[in-house]
């Protein structure tokens, strides 16, 4: 297995985690919420691990402690939070309007909000590990700063022009910043 394995398989999973949020987002903008995009967005969620590591090696040593203490909240986050997309976006969407509302009320409720904000810290802490290394395009190290934080904080909202202007912007930037770590194949020089 060559050393650039790692790198390019986490690269490839940011790139196809952008376009499983950007895609549903950009047709939710025409269509409303469907079965097809909600399905694309609650399994894309797996593919955010992987992503997230290969932008900390990207910069880990540049970014220091720091760094790493952002990742390790950003990871744990992450993981919260992919299993809030999957239940609202897998589950919930499934269910009728007062069911999925009932079991939103107590325990779930206050998970899905510890959930979120844990999220939102480790990825804002994240951001500005990434901005601090300067190994980023800039916009696009902020747009993972204020788009996917965002996309947490209107995930139990109606879908809307505004969520899916989110969902694309989250996605130009995990794409942008998966092409600023995908490793190159070198030159062969006969």
């Amino acid at each position: 297995m060559s050393s650039t394995w790692l790198p390019r398989f986490g690269a490839i999973c940011a790139i196809l985690l952008g376009l499983s949020l950007g895609g549903p987002g950009l047709v939710e903008a025409f269509t409303g919420e469907t079965a097809a995009t909600s399905f694309v967005i609650g399994i894309g969620t797996a593919l955010g691990t992987p992503a997230l590591t290969v932008l900390y090696l990207h910069h880990g040593a540049a970014g220091g402690r720091f760094g790493l203490v952002a990742y390790a909240v950003n990871v744990v986050g992450l993981g919260l939070f992919a299993g809030v997309a999957f239940s609202l976006n897998i589950v919930l969407f499934f269910l009728e309007p007062t069911i999925a509302g009932r079991l939103l009320q107590g325990p779930p409720r206050v998970a899905f909000l510890i959930a979120t904000a844990v999220f939102v810290a480790g990825t804002v802490l994240f951001a500005v590990s990434m901005a601090r290394s300067r190994m980023f395009p800039r916009p696009a190290v902020y747009g993972y700063g204020v788009a996917l934080p965002l996309l947490a904080v209107l995930a139990p909202l109606p879908d809307g022009p505004l969520t899916s202007a989110v969902h694309v912007a989250a996605a130009a930037s995990l794409i942008w910043l998966a092409l600023s770590v995908l490793p190159r194949r070198a030159a062969v020089i006969p």
